[in-house]
């Protein structure tokens, strides 16, 4: 590495850095306004300072039964150290997150692709999940953005063929990026369309295939009947593909992120997520309830509009800068 893309690395991760904090300012004044609130005038945590978190970490929607795991940790080592400050709650508050979170962390699939030097000899297949209106086209093409800008090939297929919108939208991602997208239009077989986008992707010895697919919910048979279907044609170029199942989840939805994550991981075999929109929302908690509720590694979030705003998901520093004052 040169001087020059030393000081670029360093640059890029700054700008990362602030992006992360800026895009979590609504949820950190929420939380920890109220965290503040809850313990002025006390020394220790007690009952009621935990009755108060559990409060708080509900109302930032990290989900009940997370809450409940969270609270029960600080509860048993304010137990075994018999004497908690209010001021250590913070740090005692961090690393038991940090705890949940781990359960979950991974650093293979799609992330690993950006640190191979070279292909294996066929395309790293992303067929791309969820309902319309949580940002996954956006997400797709700001994920082309990210691979392609560290030298990978890259091809995407516009899949989610029920909406002209999803179609034009995704194809202007491609001429933005400078990608490739295969598209038959609307209302054509999407899996056709992945088809050819794999075999696409073969041919040109690409490093990343990534598959767009229809954002909806009307009904969970033929949701799982579209999307094995999908599965299926892709098999017949690549026998492993798709190799990662992206479900893409609104952070700001809050509850109703939990249910689309519900519907589907019983509607197909997720294997990674991608939560957007964390920078309109006082509710990023939802982060941590999903990572930790459904056992999916949370990969990418989304804490911007710029085509750099999709991170790379990493626990320490969403939970540093989410404590970050």
């Amino acid at each position: 590495m040169g001087l020059f893309d030393f000081f670029k690395k360093d640059k890029d991760s700054k700008e990362q850095q602030q992006a992360l904090d800026e895009g979590l300012q609504k949820t950190k004044t929420n939380f920890f306004d109220q965290l503040s609130k809850a313990v002025v005038g006390k020394s220790t945590v007690d009952e009621a300072v935990l009755d108060d978190l559990e409060t708080l970490l509900v109302h930032a929607d990290v989900g009940i039964d997370t809450t409940v795991k969270v609270i029960d940790r600080i509860e048993k080592r304010v137990a075994r150290d018999k004497y908690v400050s209010t001021n250590e709650l913070d740090r005692i508050l961090r690393e038991e997150i940090v705890g949940l979170l781990d359960a979950n962390t991974e650093t293979t699939g799609s992330r690993a692709i950006l640190d191979r030097p070279d292909s294996p000899g066929h395309p790293f297949v992303i067929m791309v999940v969820g309902v319309n209106g949580v940002g996954k086209t956006t997400t797709i093409g700001k994920l082309a953005h990210r691979f392609h800008s560290a030298g990978k090939k890259v091809v995407l297929g516009a899949a989610d063929t029920f909406r002209a919108a999803a179609v034009d939208q995704l194809i202007v991602w491609g001429q933005r990026v400078g990608v490739p997208v295969i598209s038959h239009g609307m209302n054509t077989d999407p899996a056709s369309v992945a088809y050819d986008a794999v075999q696409k992707g073969v041919e040109m010895g690409a490093d990343v295939v990534i598959i767009d697919t229809a954002g909806r919910l009307h009904n969970k048979v033929n949701l799982m009947n579209e999307l094995s279907k999908i599965k299926r044609v892709m098999q017949k170029v690549i026998p492993e593909a798709p190799h990662e199942v992206l479900l893409v989840l609104d952070g700001s939805t809050g509850q109703n992120a939990f249910l689309q994550a519900k519907e589907f991981t019983r509607a197909t075999e997720v294997t990674a997520l991608a939560i957007t929109k964390l920078d309109g929302t006082a509710k990023g908690g939802v982060v941590i309830g999903i990572s930790d509720q459904f056992s999916i590694p949370v990969r990418y979030i989304g804490v911007g509009e710029k085509m750099t705003d999709l991170q790379l998901f990493d626990r320490h520093t969403f939970v540093n800068s989410l404590f970050k004052k």
